[in-house]
């Protein structure tokens, strides 16, 4: 009864959303916490103050008094709280918090702001904050991805189009795929960061009156002093066409985070054992009963992972439409979606870049797996053998789909089917039939592809 008394109390801290106890790191997620929150904030009033400083609106003085005393060690967020629970307003509790502490300087704190110039501008350093820690995690990754395709550079493995055998292809180029895809990714953040991190400060309803003659200047001074981008225009609030564009990358990324690790699970199944994720055969657990499984289950739970950043999406696009100059319906659902979406992400990159670090590549399950299509994944090279010895494609081609057929049905190997056939017994011989039916023979220019990637990517995370 006592503890349940505590927890209705408030006193017992329970752990309650997954981010909380399972997901995330927590030098991150620091990021999005009511501290991280609260500090930011007291750093937007302090520059604030710094700027009506640098414009001779306020003492010296005065702002080393502010300077002081913005900080959490001494403004509190405990103590934030307990105004706003009588004034029912986060920011006027925060600047009645600030004034206790500022003595006579407390007479310039929020000087011509309103809330929402604390809190959006507080927002874009939450943002800038986690696109930066963000990319360094994408850059980890981009390196490892890089690493591999190089590695697997002249690793031949079975293409599949539509679940079914095509034609050879070199792990390395799959990989090169992945990283060329990362590096986009990365370009992208790169272009829209500045667009992204922008605060504002012109007021109520975006037309500077209450900060004065020179409300444009303290804009400035105030979102450069904070690192961030100045907005030509604004109404009360940032557009949030800013905050989609973020999330829409951070969808982005999470979707070819999963589309490699879905790879990966599909390379692992028992029926391919191609490719899979690093298991610790002495600790390591599959399953509670099948004590042989050795799941993808990195893979599995940043996949879940993934579609769950995407699911913010909507709501984010519905955010954007405010009433006016501005509502409140977009604060409630933006504490959800900007801080669980970039705490996820965070946790799927560092995730797929665990996978790929400890992928275990089995090469001679790779090439089991292209001899035991008897050959017809070599239809392709016949066929275009059979156009450099003269014969129309439309020839060839028929030619190798009978072969392949009758391969097929006699389940027997396709050079066998293809050395008894009249036309391609004229214009080949056994010799270059059998190199036709080498598959390191048909991998076009794949090695070039993979250099040429891996040195793109290494150059882009520099």
């Amino acid at each position: 009864m006592l503890k349940r008394n505590l927890l209705l109390d408030g006193l017992i801290a329970m752990p309650f959303s997954p981010l909380d106890y399972r997901y995330g790191c927590d030098e991150f997620k620091s990021i999005w916490t009511e501290e991280g929150r609260h500090k930011r904030q007291l750093d937007v009033e302090r520059a604030l103050i710094w700027a009506h400083m640098k414009l001779g609106r306020v003492s010296e003085e005065d702002y080393s008094e502010i300077e002081k005393i913005a900080k959490p060690s001494v403004v509190t967020s405990q103590r934030v709280k307990e105004i706003e629970s009588e004034t029912k307003h986060d920011i006027m509790a925060l600047t009645k918090a600030m004034a206790e502490k500022a003595g006579e300087a407390g007479w310039c704190i929020h000087l011509g702001a309103t809330s929402n110039d604390i809190v959006d501008t507080a927002v874009a350093l939450q943002i800038k904050d986690s696109i930066e820690m963000l990319r360094e995690r994408l850059c980890e990754l981009i390196k490892v991805s890089a690493d591999l395709a190089l590695k697997n550079r002249d690793t031949v493995m079975l293409g599949r189009t539509h679940g079914q055998a095509a034609v050879p292809i070199t792990f390395g180029l799959k990989v090169a795929v992945w990283t060329d895809e990362l590096v986009r990714q990365l370009n992208r953040i790169d272009e829209a960061k500045e667009r992204i991190c922008v605060g504002k400060f012109l007021g109520a309803v975006g037309t500077g009156a209450a900060q004065g003659e020179h409300a444009r200047e303290l804009q400035k001074l105030i979102l450069t002093h904070l690192g961030l981008g100045v907005p030509l225009v604004t109404t009360q609030v940032v557009g949030r066409d800013r905050y989609t564009e973020f999330m829409s990358w951070m969808c982005n990324v999470s979707t070819s985070c999963e589309k490699i690790l879905q790879e990966i699970r599909n390379l692992q199944r028992t029926e391919i054992a191609e490719v899979g994720e690093g298991f610790d055969v002495k600790k390591q657990v599959g399953s509670s009963t099948m004590a042989h499984k050795r799941n993808p289950i990195m893979s599995e739970n940043a996949c879940g992972l993934a579609r769950v950043i995407r699911s913010f999406m909507m709501p984010t696009w519905e955010n954007a439409l405010l009433w006016h100059e501005r509502d409140l319906a977009n604060s409630s659902s933006e504490r959800f979606t900007l801080s669980h979406s970039s705490a996820l992400l965070e946790d799927v990159l560092a995730k797929t870049t665990k996978v790929l670090t400890n992928l275990w590549v089995d090469k001679e399950r790779m090439l089991r797996n292209i001899r035991e299509q008897k050959g017809l994944v070599m239809a392709e090279k016949i066929m275009l053998d059979l156009v450099e010895k003269g014969v129309s494609r439309e020839d060839a081609h028929e030619v190798l789909r009978a072969a392949s057929m009758e391969s097929i049905s006699k389940n027997e190997e396709l050079i066998d089917i293809c050395a008894k056939d009249p036309l391609i017994a004229t214009k080949l011989t056994i010799g270059e039939l059998e190199a036709a039916f080498e598959p390191h023979n048909h991998l076009g220019v794949s090695a070039e592809l993979v250099d040429e990637c891996v040195a793109k990517a290494k150059k882009a995370i520099i």
